[in-house]
């Protein structure tokens, strides 16, 4: 929760831009900001290249900005309309007493989007094998590290006493770190898993989103006073998402890789494709936007897990669940 403090600081001091632009200039258009770039949010990308959101009368900006804290700031500064990134962070800011607080009204991903791999590949593998070596951890209080812990206590290991848990290396250096020898087992997301395993740097031995069961990993939110002026904007963004999502769930592995393609030319063809059948087989990606309570419940446990959630964050305060359910025609 450290992290979130600069949030209070933008508060108080009353910053109105980060990005660009105070405010949405065209009555139609949706600044969105995504916490990274990632496979993870492959029917985001299929609903901008198929056009779903221009059937819903929108325009979309999107913009990449790298890490929660600088999402939630651009969110709460009015650099962004709408936030995709972790559903944790609304209940940063909620705790940190916003006074506009964010809220959840469309659910990206259901599962954690890690995988565990392990230097030397082993016959067979048994979570009792990582007790007493060296894991290169996510950074505390981030969504990687507080599910990566959870599922290792959930099979009986504690990371700060039965492992060596590095967390001094940065998100993005994390992968090269790890390919340069650091560690014995590195938590990391697609595709830089499956491209270490081509190149035989590491093998994936276990996936944390099967592990930990479903959470709402990636949300889409805003803050309660955008949403209650731009309602019809809102509805009309979840429904893009929705067919976004309908889309995905219904075409192979090689039809999402190639209409997301633009987005990630740096990866090689195999590997994209490798790492979204990868996310479908454990269904990373669900068919509707709904943020269901029960999974925000176990978001709750995972973080008390932690030590990162002091108190409960009420669904019914954080969650907006109407534009979801119009989505799918009210059920």
């Amino acid at each position: 929760m450290k992290r979130f403090l600069i949030l209070g600081i933008v508060l108080c001091l009353g910053l109105t831009c980060f990005l660009s632009g105070c405010s949405s200039s065209s009555t139609n258009k949706i600044r969105v900001g995504e916490v990274t770039r990632s496979l993870f949010y492959a029917p985001q990308y299929v609903a901008l290249e198929k056009g779903f959101f221009k059937e819903e009368g929108l325009e979309v900006e999107l913009t990449t900005t790298w890490g929660g804290d600088k999402t939630m700031t651009a969110l709460l500064s009015d650099g962004i309309d709408v936030a995709l990134v972790g559903s944790e962070t609304s209940i940063y800011v909620d705790l940190q007493g916003a006074q506009d607080a964010v809220i959840n009204f469309a659910q990206l991903t259901q599962t954690d989007g890690t995988f565990l791999l392990a230097r030397t590949k082993p016959d067979q593998f048994s979570w009792d094998q990582v007790r007493g070596k060296v894991f290169l951890g996510q950074r505390k209080g981030g969504m990687p590290q507080m599910v990566g812990e959870f599922v290792l206590r959930k099979n009986s290991i504690d990371p700060h006493i039965d492992t060596s848990l590095l967390q001094n290396i940065d998100f993005k250096n994390i992968p090269s770190a790890f390919a340069s020898g650091t560690g014995d087992y590195v938590q990391l997301f697609e595709p830089t898993a499956s491209q270490f395993e081509q190149e035989s740097i590491g093998h994936v031995v276990a996936s944390f989103g099967k592990e930990s069961g479903n959470v709402p990993y990636t949300s889409y939110m805003a803050k309660q006073s955008y949403i209650q002026t731009n309602q019809k904007k809102v509805q009309s963004f979840t429904n893009a998402i929705y067919k976004g999502q309908q889309w995905v769930n219904s075409h192979s592995a090689e039809e999402v890789a190639k209409v997301i393609t633009p987005y990630f030319s740096d990866v090689k063809p195999e590997i994209l494709i490798r790492s979204i059948k990868r996310y479908q087989e454990q269904d990373s990606y669900p068919t509707n936007p709904l943020l269901k309570k029960a999974d925000w419940e176990l978001l709750q446990k995972i973080m008390k897990t932690a030590g990162e959630l002091k108190q409960s964050a009420p669904y019914e305060k954080l969650v907006n669940e109407t534009f979801a359910k119009q989505a799918l025609g009210g059920k």
